[in-house]
């Protein structure tokens, strides 16, 4: 198989050949911590729509579903790959759907979702697609939801200390809501930020 130069996104891990992997990984650098609290301090609840954008393999979405069986929830991420995996651990799950897409260009109308979750994915990004995606995040929440992000910070790639000021920027009210240490990359934090 040849490697595809075409990519215009990260894949999970960094690179293709990662992937199979990204799942001990999270493991290792300790993630289960920070997804279920991300989870927790979305208050999903029976009938809302859920969207993960740059769910990658679905731990997130996965995990989320199966503490949340009522909820609706849509994965979405360009790289192929990791929706495929994804694919396999819903097997058997209702109410649960991945699609490709990019956070940048969100393949939804406008009100679509009462809750957007994301985890780990915005420091992948540059400064102005971290802006896109911030504003498609709003486009698709209804008035009232909101989107809850969990990413790194205090690591060179990490900019978490902008994440605030990128979804203010956006339109969201904005709250940091906690942080995990993770082993080898350091802090996460996670923020809660309300389409008004």
């Amino acid at each position: 198989m040849t490697k595809d130069r075409s990519i215009d996104y990260i894949p999970a891990a960094g690179r293709d050949a990662f992937l199979p992997g990204y799942d001990l990984l999270t493991r290792v650098l300790g993630m289960r911590p920070a997804y279920r609290a991300l989870i927790d301090q979305a208050g999903l609840a029976d009938g809302l729509q859920v969207l993960e954008i740059g769910c990658g393999t679905g731990n997130v979405t996965v995990s989320a579903k199966r503490s949340h069986p009522g909820a609706q929830f849509t994965g979405s991420d360009p790289d192929p790959r990791a929706l495929d995996r994804a694919r396999r651990k819903a097997r058997g799950l209702s109410g649960i759907r991945f699609e490709r897409g990019y956070a940048q260009r969100l393949p939804y109308p406008d009100g679509s979702f009462d809750r957007v979750l994301s985890s780990m994915m915005l420091h992948h990004l540059d400064e102005d697609t971290k802006a896109q995606a911030a504003a498609e995040a709003f486009r698709v929440l209804r008035p009232g939801g909101s989107l809850h992000v969990v990413d790194i910070v205090g690591h060179p790639h990490g900019h978490g200390g902008a994440i605030p000021k990128l979804l203010s920027s956006a339109g969201f009210d904005v709250d940091e809501v906690g942080s995990h240490r993770l082993r080898l990359f350091g802090r996460v934090k996670r923020y809660r930020a309300v389409r008004g």
